[in-house]
């Protein structure tokens, strides 16, 4: 079975990275790992220092590393993907435009832009978060990798990204609850203007069952997502005080979506200040008690830490100083 390890977080504090990082440690353990990008800013090309696109690429094989032991068997496969949210916008206006026709036939005379204004209105997220949670149950449903780590985009999209499957549930009942309605309505319609002639003209139910694979797909993902044996959610922060209210909200909200989050990653701790610096010095005090805060805060949450590197973590070399400092 794949397991999957989200990294959520505002903006900037290192998400993709310490996917990066998980995902490279992963491999060189002997697994096979994917590293998805669910982020419309996209950087973990930029992270691996590779061409990455909308399909899964591999990358070179993930040899271990210093203090990134193998197995017995060698290192696994490290590939990486970065999801284009154009890539699966047609398969949501296909749905869309099968709505508008089963409502034209009833006589709703409904054009397909407003017909897909009221599709989208059921969702309170972007075609992004519904690429990524399709995805999610593709990628680990292929059976290809053992473990799917996910660079989540910053806190307000990754909250949308949980609310999906319910929302789009809803969404998806109230379509396909028109859409009956609407065939019936023009069934009775053409058997009362043509006769029996009607059912020769009968319609496919080949959108009634993309509809419904749509909706179950969505519904796989809740469970994937709210599965504490497959799914771990890490949320990464920086040693702030803002953040650690941010991180307290997001925490309260995952779990109240039933996703297991058992670990915090605090990033850019000053653990080595240069000798003759003052500020640095206080900086290292000031990061020492926001780091008691955080403990303090979440008692039940493991808390890894993350050495303040100059710099940006590129490179296998780099990742592998982050990923020594990270669980696998």
């Amino acid at each position: 079975m794949t397991d999957c390890i989200f990294y959520g977080g505002k903006g900037g504090v290192g998400k993709t990275t310490c996917a990066a990082a998980t995902g490279l440690s992963l491999a060189a353990a002997g697994r096979e790992t994917l590293v998805v990008s669910t982020d419309p800013a996209h950087s973990l090309a930029d992270s691996f220092e590779a061409d990455l696109g909308s399909d899964p690429t591999r990358l070179e094989d993930a040899e271990p590393l210093p203090g990134l032991e193998g197995d017995a068997d060698g290192a696994g496969g490290l590939w990486a993907v970065e999801i284009d949210p154009e890539a699966r916008k047609e398969r949501y206006e296909k749905l869309a435009r099968a709505l508008a026709a089963d409502l034209r036939s009833a006589g709703i005379s409904l054009s397909d832009e407003e017909i897909e204004r009221f599709f989208a209105a059921g969702a309170p997220a972007g075609s992004d978060e519904i690429a990524a949670l399709d995805l999610l149950v593709e990628y680990v449903d292929a059976g290809r990798w053992d473990t799917v780590v996910f660079d989540t985009a910053p806190t307000g999209h990754t909250l949308r990204l949980f609310d999906m499957p319910e929302a789009m549930g809803l969404a998806l009942e109230t379509a396909q609850s028109l859409r009956g309605q609407a065939r019936r309505i023009g069934n009775a319609a053409r058997t009362a203007v043509f006769g029996p002639m009607s059912m020769m003209t009968g319609n496919s139910d080949d959108e009634d069952e993309s509809l419904e694979t749509f909706r179950a797909r969505l519904e796989r993902a809740r469970d994937l997502l709210t599965d504490p044996g497959r799914t771990e959610f890490r949320v990464v922060l920086i040693p702030e005080s803002m953040a650690i209210a941010e991180t307290e909200r997001l925490v309260g909200r995952l779990r109240e979506a039933g996703v297991s989050v058992e670990r915090l990653v605090v990033n850019r701790v000053l653990e080595d200040p240069h000798e003759g610096c003052p500020r640095c010095r206080s900086q290292q005090a000031r990061h020492e008690e926001r780091l008691a805060e955080i403990r303090e805060t979440f008692p039940d949450l493991a808390v890894a830490t993350l050495p303040d590197l100059e710099g940006e973590v590129q490179g296998r070399e780099s990742l592998a100083v982050i990923a020594e400092r990270l669980p696998t």
